[in-house]
């Protein structure tokens, strides 16, 4: 009784082969999924929000309103920022 049910013949060998080849595949596929989805999770994200990130402008004016720096200083940095 030879054939791809006899146990003793190659016919089992290639399906067992192809099988674990396939298991050990997938295994690392779902490996580096997780390990790249835990990488991504546990690096720090910034908390400012994209787009809204202050100029050095936004900052000059913020340091000239609160009285920091004179009104000739605020000028002169502002056409500084301007020509840069």
């Amino acid at each position: 009784m030879n054939g791809c049910w006899d146990w003793s013949g190659w016919g089992w060998h290639w399906w067992w082969l192809i099988g674990t080849a396939v298991f050990w595949i997938l295994l690392i596929i779902v490996a580096v999924i997780a390990f790249g989805y835990l990488v991504r999770k546990a690096a720090p994200s910034s908390t400012i929000p994209k787009g809204s990130a202050k100029t050095a402008l936004d900052y000059l004016e913020e340091v000239y309103a609160k009285g920091e720096i004179g009104r000739e200083e605020f000028l002169q940095k502002r056409e500084d920022l301007k020509r840069n």
